[in-house]
């Protein structure tokens, strides 16, 4: 049995639950592990506007319970639930991001004034994780291009490295996660600039949940999840190719720097061609760079079996 079919563990010890209400393991299969997970709302964003070209009319998003319920937060823990029952470890307030590296203004911002200096609009965007799951997710952010034009990167800038926050009450950076923190990503500086890269402060027009990256975090829709950064404290320009978490982790065999969503290349231990839609029954067929071909002119001439 493949690993990203096996159930949630949260899900499992929950199953006597589904069956007093009558449900069935088909059920129980379809439904995100915390479907009936009281969640806590945040503070509204002000000045939220939708962006029609980034709709995506033709899908159902996920509710604000199944983003806010099952995700991939190792600081916070391992399992799916953890990320939420531990959001209260991580302290968002204060909060700087530093910007630093081939720029020509390196600069330390507060979290507040990168609310006020940017506008948020609403992109609704699919998410893949390279775990074969699926959300589509009413992100609330600004282009990640803006932001880094705002420090003047210099000619030998050709790479972004992100650093997420460490902070010593979080339960999965005590050793219990297995993966060395801080967590480090990067792209390459044209992927960064693209218009589809956003940094994100809010999801539903609410301030970002803790357990989804709070306060700010990176989203990269055409790569696989583990791309977008959460909890992000340091951006670095450099020309250098960055070192990332996964792929130092058991040495880059299973997770590549690039990670850009591709159903013909499979992970050690699963195959890639189709998803498990959160709140959906039946798998459906993984689309090339997440259904986002927009990104296809970035790898032109790149073998992407080998640079995956």
């Amino acid at each position: 049995m493949r690993w990203s079919e096996v159930t949630p563990r949260s899900l499992y010890v929950r199953r006597r639950e589904f069956l007093k209400l009558g449900a069935g393991s088909a059920l129980a299969l379809s439904l995100p592990a915390f479907a009936r997970a009281k969640v806590e709302h945040g503070p509204k964003l002000a000045g939220v506007t939708a962006n029609p070209n980034y709709a995506l009319a033709e899908e159902k998003k996920n509710s604000f319970e199944d983003i806010t319920t099952y995700n991939n937060f190792y600081e916070l823990g391992s399992d799916k639930s953890d990320p939420s029952e531990n959001a209260g470890k991580l302290q968002t307030r204060p909060w700087t991001v530093s910007v630093e590296g081939e720029v020509g203004k390196p600069r330390k911002w507060d979290i507040e004034e990168i609310l006020k200096s940017f506008p948020i609009e609403e992109r609704v965007y699919r998410l893949r994780c390279v775990e074969a799951w699926s959300m589509v997710i009413p992100w609330d952010g600004f282009p990640l291009a803006d932001f880094l034009k705002k420090h003047d990167p210099t000619s030998r800038a050709k790479y972004v490295a992100f650093e997420s926050a460490v902070q010593p009450q979080m339960p999965g950076v005590k050793g219990y996660a297995g993966i060395p923190f801080p967590y480090l990503e990067g792209l390459r500086i044209d992927e960064a600039m693209h218009p589809l890269s956003l940094l994100v402060v809010g999801l539903y027009g609410e301030a970002l949940p803790n357990q989804d990256g709070a306060p700010i975090r990176l989203v990269v829709p055409w790569k696989y999840g583990f791309k977008s950064a959460k909890s992000i404290v340091k951006i670095r320009l450099q020309e250098s190719q960055p070192p990332t978490t996964w792929n130092q982790y058991g040495g880059g065999a299973e997770y590549g720097f690039y990670a850009n969503v591709n159903p013909d290349v499979d992970h050690p231990r699963w195959s890639q061609a189709r998803e498990r839609r959160i709140g959906e029954l039946l798998r459906r067929k993984t689309l090339m760079f997440n259904g986002y071909s927009e990104v296809a002119s970035l790898y032109a001439g790149l073998d992407l079996r080998k640079f995956y």
